[in-house]
């Protein structure tokens, strides 16, 4: 299937590794120009364009705090001088601290929020105008699904998450008038390199449990329906949050 993104340029906020990796290149490998957001992962950012590169691709890395605003300003200009304007913003980037609430401290609160939703409304208000002049535009928030259905020791992260939730359906309805589309996919527990070995071992069995597709998530299984979302098949859905989560979750 042609999903129609060709010449599209793409920005994946986290896109360095793991979900965020497997979401870059889906979207090069369908001829999107990739702008791939890292803070800390810069050896993983430039494996990921590198690979995009080898397999006929197009992607650049570009480093930013996007829980910064001025930085995601100063962002935007250089995507839009190296690659040109963003049609599709994939808002993966995130920060987890599991800890009951209860033991949490309000400074413990600040980072998890910025990222995990500051970086988010960042990006819509910073990348979003251009959409709205080009009359096309996709946009897509990458959630845990504790967002939806709550989760111990994810209070912080839940209600964060809980937030960008609301903010897309909200500008669904704002930006729709302007064929732009803004969508959310909510993730079960994904399975990754930098995944707690140990505790996966430990505890495997019982996860499964809750799950009834008995695996955990793949990044790919992530990076598929992103891509699609990204598409123009995908024109007249939005303001939807999606679950993939092999049946962890069944929240309508």
């Amino acid at each position: 299937m042609d999903l129609g993104i060709q010449h599209r340029v793409a920005l994946v906020t986290g896109g360095a590794r793991d979900v965020g990796r497997a979401i870059s290149l889906a979207l090069a490998r369908e001829g999107a120009a990739v702008a791939v957001n890292y803070l800390r992962s810069e050896g993983e950012a430039y494996q990921t364009v590198d690979q995009i590169v080898a397999q006929g691709g197009r992607a650049l890395a570009f480093k930013a705090d996007v829980s910064d605003f001025s930085a995601v300003l100063e962002l935007e200009r250089e995507i839009v001088d190296k690659l040109g304007p963003v049609d599709i913003l994939v808002n993966n980037a995130g920060f987890v601290a599991p800890e009951l609430f209860l033991h949490t401290s309000p400074e413990q609160w600040e980072r998890q929020i910025a990222v995990g939703l500051n970086a988010v409304m960042n990006c819509c208000r910073v990348f979003a105008p251009s959409m709205v002049e080009r009359k096309f535009g996709r946009i897509i928030n990458i959630v845990g699904d504790s967002a939806r259905v709550g989760e111990r020791r994810l209070a912080v992260t839940a209600a964060a998450r809980g937030g960008v939730l609301a903010l897309t359906k909200s500008l669904a309805k704002e930006l729709g008038p302007s064929e732009i589309t803004v969508n959310a996919v909510a993730l079960g527990l994904i399975e990754t390199s930098h995944s707690d070995a140990e505790f996966l071992r430990a505890y495997r069995d019982r996860i499964l449990q809750f799950y009834a597709i008995k695996r955990l998530g793949k990044p790919e299984d992530v990076a598929s329906l992103v891509a699609f979302l990204a598409s123009t098949h995908a024109a007249w859905i939005t303001g939807q949050t999606i679950s993939v989560s092999g049946g962890y979750s069944t929240v309508g």
